[in-house]
């Protein structure tokens, strides 16, 4: 008998009540997201809803629950019964899967003991079998490994779970509805996985003031006795269970009138939602509250109560990023004139033996440093002349411009180099040694994490001994036999992007297409769960435009608003590109940044006393003796018959990956590769 709080009692959280009566009607509506703060009783609702839950058929001795009715969806255990199976009632389950979950417990693995005491490979089942014609609660879900996320995925969309690993080569049903829990302040889900949910539901604190009163009677009165305060509920609780019971009947004999249908679909197409899915969700949720209601027929009326929780986190308002919205009207101007009539900047190309500007920087720097941050001066790559720590303008002056995204493309892949350091985490972008029991298992070794033992090694190791040893299993196992799986996955970068944002790069539209190159490239990194920051440099410094996020779509944002004009301040640039990488390299120590520099190489402002391409090609320099950073210099300078190639020479003093814009496509390296065969 469970004790927990009653679901009946909760108190403002009629909208998620509901939500959670449907899922049990009707298990084809796909679970529910429930969003909210700390403290607002997510997962307390969700306990409580489990002791309402119904009781199915289920085929008695039968691992992954199935339904004696329907022998289409047995697993190869029922389908190998040579008579037909007998049948037992049990209520629902609702499975937990903690966050830090192995792949093995979620999906199922080899049951080794059982394995080396019958010499043949036999399967463990994993939650996601415990789960099937069941829910399956993930609190905190958007803190989900990516990993497991994309079991789960799987599951959802086929309904059946399948496994391929050592020796093991089956499917079994995996038919459930998905529950989970999340404070939006800790991070948002994973589109593809956020679409999964038939429902979304946002809780708030109640703002009633009698509401919080008998809130806290509640709680006070469940502290002290929970068996009497559950009674005061039992009525109610009785109550919902029947009509959940009675709805499941009435389900498959409830209508949807064709007209109604039609206003389903003028719902979604008013939202501007993706896909068909919210349309689908919305009629098997109307259909089940008209089931719970008692009714034969869906109304409208059922149709719009329903609709916020279909609709919420599927609805557009804009169109997506990768679709470039229409230029401002600066921009337009910029892009029209911009031939004609060049910017300061760009009619100033500097060379290295153009005069140096370090006199008036170092004055104009040393006039601000009393209302800027201390720089740590004791790191031989930073300058002695400190600078200025300042927040970007909030919008551009009257000589700045702000240019239009250009048309991304697809990008080259780009990633560190491996080696051998083991790390935890997910992603999709560099590989790496794990420390966990996730990923590609490519070797074994004597040391590895307790439990993850590779059984094939584990045999090899122990075959030759097998005539000299004695006992009653099939394989004969002493401890020094055992070997432990060293297992590899791609991780995410933290990549750190330093643009180049002065006056000369809106000449002849080189700043449209360095934006489409860095817009590119952060779908890239959403791809491949990335986590990203920016920096500009431009007049006479750089600015930290992103901290380092997860949020790629505020990247893009801040991308798209970003303004071009002034000099070009490049060495700052660098030095903020640094301290960057050097603070997250203390909190992640092994972390291992990925800088993309997207620059013509052309800087004309230094930081001391030095002239600013050799500032710049020292800084360089001593940068790139940092092995755990990965340098891409993105050279944005104009092919014509005068080009400086100072961008190259900044590549090769940072020991850093070469391209050109065009050469970041991924076309246009497998056209330079078969033109070569």
């Amino acid at each position: 008998m469970s004790f927990g709080f009653p679901f009946a009692a909760l108190i403002g959280q009629e909208e998620l009540q509901l939500g959670l009566l449907l899922n049990a009607v009707n298990p084809a509506i796909g679970g529910i997201l429930i969003r909210g703060e700390k403290g607002t009783a997510k997962s307390t609702a969700v306990r409580g809803f489990a002791d309402l839950l119904p009781e199915i058929d289920v085929i008695k001795g039968c691992r992954f629950s199935c339904d004696p009715a329907r022998d289409v969806d047995w697993c190869y255990e029922c389908r190998q019964r040579k008579m037909y199976p007998e049948s037992l009632c049990r209520p629902i389950r609702l499975i937990n899967l903690p966050l830090n979950v192995s792949e093995d417990r979620v999906a199922g693995g080899i049951d080794f003991p059982r394995t080396i005491q019958h010499g043949k490979a036999i399967l463990q089942p994993g939650l996601l079998a415990s789960a099937n014609r069941g829910i399956l609660y993930v609190d905190e879900i958007n803190l989900l490994d990516d990993n497991i996320v994309d079991i789960v995925l799987d599951a959802t969309g086929t309904g059946w779970n399948t496994l391929e690993r050592e020796g093991l080569s089956l499917s079994h049903p995996a038919r459930i509805t998905l529950i989970g829990t999340m404070n939006p302040e800790e991070g948002e889900l994973r589109p593809q996985l956020l679409d999964r949910f038939g429902f979304c539901v946002e809780i708030s604190s109640c703002e009633e003031l009698d509401q919080r009163v008998e809130l806290l009677r509640h709680h006070q009165s469940f502290e002290l006795c929970p068996q009497s305060f559950r009674a005061r509920f039992a009525a109610e609780s009785q109550r919902l269970r029947q009509q959940i019971r009675q709805a499941r009947e009435q389900l498959p004999l409830v209508r949807m009138p064709t007209h109604l249908q039609s206003f389903i679909g003028e719902l979604c197409l008013s939202n501007q939602v993706a896909g068909h899915r919210a349309d689908l969700v919305m009629e098997q949720a109307a259909l089940a509250l008209a089931a719970l209601e008692g009714e034969a027929e869906v109304n409208v009326e059922q149709i719009r109560r329903v609709a916020t929780m279909v609709l919420s986190h599927r609805q557009r308002e804009a169109l997506p990023p990768a679709t470039p919205p229409p230029a401002t009207n600066p921009s337009e101007q910029g892009r029209s004139e911009e031939n004609n009539h060049p910017s300061e900047d760009e009619r100033t190309e500097p060379a290295e033996n153009q005069p140096s500007t370090a006199g008036d920087t170092t004055s104009n720097i040393s006039g601000q440093e009393q209302d800027s941050k201390q720089t740590d001066n004791s790191d031989p790559i930073l300058p002695q002349t400190p600078q200025e720590e300042s927040q970007p303008d909030k919008g551009p002056s009257i000589s700045e411009q702000v240019f239009a995204v250009g048309n991304p493309f697809k990008v080259k892949n780009i990633s560190s180099t491996r080696d051998r350091k083991i790390r935890r985490g997910s992603g999709r972008r560099s590989r790496s040694r794990v420390s966990q029991k996730q990923g590609r298992y490519s070797r074994s070794g004597r040391r590895g994490v307790p439990g993850d033992v590779a059984l094939d090694a584990t045999l090899r190791a122990a075959a030759p001994f097998q005539q000299q040893r004695s006992g009653d299993l099939a394989i004969k196992l002493q401890p020094q036999d055992l070997r432990f799986k060293l297992r590899e996955k791609r991780l995410g970068n933290l990549l750190l992007f330093i643009v180049d944002a002065s006056g000369s790069m809106g000449a002849r539209g080189r700043m449209a297409a360095s934006k489409g190159a860095v817009m590119s490239l952060l779908l890239d990194a959403y791809q491949k769960r990335d986590k990203v920051a920016m920096i500009t440099f431009r007049r006479d410094q750089a600015f930290v435009n992103l901290p380092i996020t997860s949020s790629v779509e505020l990247a893009g944002k801040l991308l798209n608003e970003m303004p071009v004009g002034g000099r070009t301040p490049l060495s700052a640039g660098l030095i903020k590109g640094y301290e960057q990488v050097r603070n997250y390299l203390i909190r992640e120590p092994a972390g291992r940044p990925i800088i993309i520099i997207l620059t013509d190489g052309k800087g004309n402002v230094s930081l001391g006393a030095d002239k600013p391409i050799n500032e710049m090609l020292k800084l360089a320099k001593n940068m790139s003796r940092s092995e755990q950073a990965k340098y891409v210099v993105v050279d944005t300078e104009d092919e014509g018959l005068v080009t400086f190639g100072l961008a190259a020479r900044l590549a090769t003093a940072l020991g850093a990956d070469y391209f050109k814009i065009k050469d970041l496509q991924a076309e246009e390296l497998v056209r330079i590769a078969q033109e070569r065969q």
